[in-house]
């Protein structure tokens, strides 16, 4: 779910794009189903599982797809608008996101975004809204991590391998008057 699961940190986001040309056309997909499912993308196929393609563990009881929100970022070395599916846990009327990357020992590149340019917009079925995205910590994140595994055992697998406590981050709705861009 997290197209920037495959990336290498060290590279440029040109870099890696050149390298892995129909990513961009597979991300395209999954943000074309999920805004045309309310928030869900088809569970992917053995064919894209089997090329690399970061593949949330699945969710019991959630045949129609995986649940995702599409969450407009800022890339904070190249300054370009991004969008990154990501699966997520409802936090009240705000959204926990989790930066696992497949167990990679590294962030993802959504999340460095987030943590340098923390205004985003998030999708979320048929609502769009503007939040800010900022990192739980403490009793609030172990709370929410515990919460997550829970639903998705598979996660406490990733920060295992990853070597690494995953950082869990909350896209909480901007207030009503503030300006947004």
């Amino acid at each position: 779910m997290k197209r920037d699961a495959v990336s290498d940190p060290s590279t440029t986001a040109a870099a890696h794009e050149a390298e892995n040309p129909d990513i961009n056309s597979w991300n395209a997909r999954i943000i074309a189903e999920v805004r045309a499912n309310a928030g869900y993308a088809a569970w992917s196929s053995e064919a894209e599982f089997a090329a690399g393609r970061p593949v949330p563990p699945r969710i019991p009881g959630s045949g129609e797809g995986m649940p995702l929100i599409l969450v407009h970022h800022i890339g904070a070395k190249t300054g370009r608008a991004r969008i990154s599916p990501l699966f997520y846990l409802p936090v009240g009327d705000n959204w926990a996101v989790f930066g696992t990357h497949g167990g990679s020992p590294h962030h993802p590149a959504w999340y460095r975004n987030l943590m340098a340019n923390p205004r985003v917009t998030v999708e979320a079925g048929r609502e769009t809204v503007p939040a800010v995205a900022r990192l739980a910590e403490g009793a609030e994140r172990e709370r929410i991590w515990a919460e997550e595994i829970a639903l998705v055992p598979k996660f406490a697998e990733f920060e295992a391998a990853a070597g690494r406590q995953i950082p869990v981050v909350v896209l909480e709705r901007a207030p009503e008057n503030e300006v947004h861009e």
